[in-house]
């Protein structure tokens, strides 16, 4: 369902629409905005450290609707109508891995990307990363992620160049303008 711009809103977790420029120019149920041809929507993307400078890289839930059981970055999500993404990376934080976020901090501000998963679902995503850090222990929803570690950030950027299709396509696309090579 597409509720255009100043419409009344369902109950529903919406996600915002954009333009090719970023403008928002309505909504659509989380639930019907991804398929074969998703609509330009805006996310967000966090990289989560601890105090040792360990990157959280999670394993998708199998039970996810794309990209299941791969691994990626810390978490996702979506900004809702008139949410802050820092409001909104917050509610996520919590949700996804029961933890709170500090140092929140843009590393990459423009990075938007459109990918296709296996089974023909699109990801079509202006979607801003950020880092940010954590102290304390994860109690990850189990619908969200199945498995977690905290790496060395170079390891994870070998990894991924080794064997990428076991990685978000997003993070596949993040990591080299995060690290690039020296």
């Amino acid at each position: 369902m597409f509720v255009a711009e100043g419409s009344p809103r369902s109950s529903a977790e919406l996600v915002v629409l954009v333009d090719d420029d970023g403008t928002p120019i309505g909504t659509q149920e989380k639930s019907e905005v991804h398929h074969t041809s998703t609509p330009l929507h805006l996310a967000f993307s966090t990289h989560v450290f601890d105090a040792d400078g360990r990157i959280l890289v999670t394993r998708r839930a199998l039970s996810k609707r794309t990209w299941p059981g791969v691994w990626t970055n810390s978490f996702c999500g979506h900004p809702g109508p008139g949410e802050s993404t820092v409001d909104a990376i917050a509610r996520r934080a919590d949700y996804e891995l029961g933890i709170t976020v500090t140092d929140l901090t843009p590393a990459l501000p423009d990075f938007r990307y459109r990918a296709v998963d296996f089974s023909g679902v699109v990801e079509n995503e202006i979607c801003p990363v950020y880092t940010a850090r954590c102290s304390g222990q994860l109690s990850p929803r189990a619908s969200e992620v199945c498995q977690w570690e905290w790496v060395e950030p170079r390891q994870l950027v070998e990894a991924v160049r080794l064997t990428p299709w076991a990685f978000s396509p997003w993070l596949t696309l993040q990591l080299p303008r995060l690290y690039p090579a020296e």
